[in-house]
């Protein structure tokens, strides 16, 4: 197909949207609700191009390139639609950025900076004042909702849990549980997808230290809580794990469980276990590698010489590689001699 974006004359020869276009040829257009792994149905409007011959605007994320399109990104008539598009986005959502957490990184604050939007622009604010803490891990602010709908999607489309949506229409409109009874009422499985594609601060976590995004150093691994591999990135501060937030590429696809996004705390935690511990006297006390491998040897044998091998089990984890629990068995079945040994794939 031939078109032409901005003047320039291209052949395109796969079928794509154009906002997928001009991203493959580095011109930026603004979005609030796309994300590449999800249908577009360009709720936020704020990627809004002109196509000639069109009616009107159209939403770059769902609107597909055909043959003669002449379509531009950045002319006067479309940025007066995005700046009006983003006072009104910002006319219902709560000025105090000074004291959110997502201060730093928030999409609707880095483009009310880009299209210099006031922080008062003259519209009546719609607020509620109605939190949602029924969740233990995170709380729901109507306040700062945009409506972009990118929670209830990933929700629905990739998590497949299909607990939160739409309540009431027009100015009214906001997501909610079904009936209105909160998280804890619904299917919701705490994953914690929401706060990771939220663009503002209208789903925040519960326990998470305070910090700020340019605070932070983000460190690339993979999750050790099971063996499916998800990627995530550490967000440290000061040698401490503040935070968890999916990895762009990986297994998980940008996705995470409530173990993965929430239950990071055990690593800077007052009561972890850094030393092995043996019970001396009826008391646990610290001891090094080598006294309690020393134990474990001579329990092994002596148990194994008084009783036979099948009265030793083993039990290995999840969290440990697949090579761990390979030789962990292979260790049970090949030298103490005994089949009983069981897997916690429950964590």
């Amino acid at each position: 197909m031939q078109i032409k974006i901005n003047g320039q004359e291209l052949d395109i020869k796969e079928n794509k949207t154009i906002l997928e276009v001009c991203q493959d040829m580095g011109i930026y257009i603004p979005t609030l609700c796309y994300d590449k792994r999800l249908k577009a149905h360009g709720a936020c409007r704020m990627c809004v191009v002109e196509v000639e011959k069109a009616r009107s605007l159209v939403a770059a994320c769902s609107t597909p390139i055909s043959e003669g399109m002449v379509i531009q990104t950045h002319s006067d008539r479309v940025e007066k639609a995005r700046k009006d598009i983003l006072k009104l986005t910002w006319s219902t959502h709560r000025n105090d950025c000074l004291t959110c957490a997502q201060n730093g990184d928030c999409r609707l604050q880095d483009l009310c900076y880009l299209y210099d939007i006031e922080a008062d622009g003259g519209y009546k604010k719609r607020l509620s004042h109605h939190l949602d803490e029924s969740n233990p891990f995170y709380t729901i602010d109507r306040d700062k909702c945009i409506l972009c709908g990118k929670c209830v999607r990933v929700c629905s489309e990739l998590q497949v849990t299909g607990a939160i949506g739409y309540s009431e229409r027009g100015y009214h409109t906001h997501i909610t549980h079904p009936f209105e009874m909160g998280m804890t009422h619904s299917n919701c499985v705490s994953c914690g997808n929401c706060i990771s594609v939220c663009p503002t601060g209208a789903i925040s976590e519960k326990k998470k230290v305070k910090s700020r995004p340019w605070e932070e150093k983000l460190v690339q691994t993979t999750c050790g809580y099971c063996g499916v591999g998800c990627q995530i990135n550490l967000h440290v501060k000061d040698n401490q794990v503040v935070g968890v937030s999916p990895a762009d590429k990986g297994v998980n696809n940008g996705l995470l469980c409530v173990k993965g996004k929430f239950a990071y705390h055990f690593i800077s935690h007052p009561d972890r276990l850094k030393t092995p511990m043996i019970r001396k006297e009826g008391q646990l006390v610290s001891a090094s590698w080598d006294e309690a491998l020393s134990l474990i040897v001579s329990k092994i044998e002596e148990i194994k010489a008084l009783h036979g091998p099948d009265a030793i089990g083993g039990f290995t984890s999840a969290r440990c590689t697949t090579e761990d629990n390979y030789v962990m068995q292979k260790f049970f079945r090949a030298l103490i001699k005994t089949n009983s040994v069981d897997h916690c794939a429950r964590l």
